[in-house]
């Protein structure tokens, strides 16, 4: 059910307000629809659909006015427009006819789906005649849908990035939906958003810090445990032993965390003096004493990301026995994995892995940590999305309605009633003017006149999601090859 003390009639922009004095006389109906623009040039090709079920289910759902709410907004608009533009008649019938429930329809793409940018992904109306208005009162709220989508796709490019790497260098992908862990819940600018963005991160991947997603994925999407996490150190724990005792501060955390992975950030001082005499000579013996089920994790945290951490996987090259895979690529003994968390982003996780095979080193060594570039260093125009309106019906007849701004065609937006379909060639594609078929539409009703319609699991979604096997199998670049054709003629294989 939406929140009790959330006032619906007070979460939309103020000029909305006003709107429903500006529409046409006789108008029935407003159909709108949100998309992520085609933009030429952009890194981002397809979306990963992803969030509206908690928007409807917070929000939306159930009785949203009431007498108080009404007050409530009548009072602060009167205020803040210093003069009466509110529709409190209009709000009352809502509240009279539909019991305070929105008398509204919206279909969408099933959660997790992967859609090429330019088409639709979920469309609004109203249900009754009298609150044609109501369309576009809520486009304040639905498009902040921006953000778990934008979140979600980010996610799943560092998965195909993770997924390439992996399969080259490994010849598997065991453990692909551990790698890139969500060190971003601090890094957002609020509750609501590391709620949103955790659990859009997770719809990719299974390990995460961000708790408030773990928190949304069990309230909102039905997933128990949608992630895992290992105990670690942060630099308090390390610092507070005092500069000389940074041996002890390491192996206190072994002593406390026997069992299981655990990860001890050791740049507190100087990582390379940390990992080459503290992990790899005085507490040598400790770290061989683990096992492939309690594996430390050593995390460089500070320097240039791939120089810091080809530097480090060489000093403990030094240090410990390592072997080769069945692709010819060194690792790191099964009790010992390296997680890199400063300064990563989907250009330097790419540059890293790309480094450390040249070396010769697989991706199975390493473990990634994002933050701000997984949940904040993003914004609306990052996937270029946008709600319009397309079809009005007025005295009893539809009419399909664009805008064409003439100083910017790529802003023109779709005409009439949308549809989405798979065409001959199997490529997804939207079908304007009302001209689909109902039978090969692939947007499925989710929300209608006050209730959840559709409810879909986390488990369903990341199914919906998951690479595709041409994701899985990219085919080798030219660089790619010839790369691999020196490491068999040097010998690696």
């Amino acid at each position: 059910m939406a929140a009790q003390d959330f006032n619906f009639l007070l979460a939309t922009d103020s000029y909305k307000i006003t709107h429903y004095k500006q529409y046409p006389p006789n108008i029935s109906k407003i159909y709108s629809y949100f998309e992520c623009r085609r933009k030429k040039g952009s890194q981002f090709n397809e979306v990963v659909f992803f969030g509206l079920q908690y928007l409807m289910k917070k929000y939306l759902t159930g009785q949203v006015v009431t007498e108080e709410k009404i007050q409530e907004a009548k009072l602060f608009y009167q205020m803040h427009f210093k003069q009466s533009v509110f529709d409190e008649e209009g709000w009352r019938k809502v509240l009279e006819i539909h019991d305070g429930r929105l008398p509204v329809r919206i279909k969408a793409i099933p959660e997790g789906r992967i859609i090429p940018r330019g088409n639709v992904l979920f469309t609004v109306e109203n249900t009754d005649p009298n609150f044609y208005w109501l369309t576009n009162y809520i486009e304040t709220m639905l498009v902040q849908m921006w953000y778990p989508i934008t979140v979600a796709t980010i996610s799943r490019e560092f998965k195909k990035i993770l997924a390439k790497h992996l399969k080259a260098t490994s010849g598997s992908l065991e453990g692909l939906d551990l790698k890139l862990h969500d060190f971003g819940y601090r890094g957002v600018s609020s509750q609501e958003s590391a709620a949103l963005g955790g659990a859009a991160h997770l719809v990719n991947f299974c390990s995460t810090d961000t708790v408030a997603g773990l928190l949304m994925a069990q309230r909102y999407y039905n997933c128990p445990m949608a992630g895992f996490s290992i105990p670690a150190a942060e630099h308090s724990t390390i610092i507070s032993w005092g500069r000389n005792r940074e041996k002890e501060a390491f192996e206190r955390v072994l002593d406390q965390f026997t069992s299981g992975p655990v990860s001890v950030v050791s740049d507190s001082y100087d990582i390379f003096n940390a990992c080459k005499h503290i992990w790899g000579n005085k507490l040598k013996e400790r770290v061989m004493e683990r096992s492939q089920d309690s594996y430390l994790v050593i995390r460089p945290d500070s320097g240039d990301p791939a120089e810091t951490l080809i530097e480090v996987i060489k000093i403990l090259e030094g240090c410990f026995d390592c072997s080769r895979n069945s692709m010819g690529y060194k690792v790191l003994p099964s009790y010992l994995r390296i997680i890199q968390g400063d300064g990563i982003d989907l250009r330097s996780v790419d540059e890293i892995l790309k480094k450390l095979s040249d070396e010769g080193w697989s991706a199975e060594n390493v473990f990634f940590g994002c933050g701000s570039a997984l949940l904040q260093k993003l914004n609306r125009d990052t996937l270029s999305c946008a709600f319009k309106c397309s079809y009005v019906e007025n005295n009893g007849k539809g009419m399909d309605v664009y805008k064409q701004p003439v100083t910017d065609p790529s802003k023109g937006s779709k005409r009439g009633r949308l549809s989405l379909r798979r065409n001959s060639d199997g490529l997804l594609e939207t079908i304007e003017r009302g001209a689909g078929k109902p039978e090969e539409d692939l947007l499925v009703t989710v929300f209608e006149n006050g209730s959840l319609v559709k409810d879909y699991s986390l488990e369903e979604i990341r199914k919906n999601a998951r690479l595709t096997d041409d994701e899985l199998n990219p085919v080798l670049h030219n660089h790619d090859q010839e790369l691999l054709h020196n490491h068999i003629i040097n010998g690696v294989h």
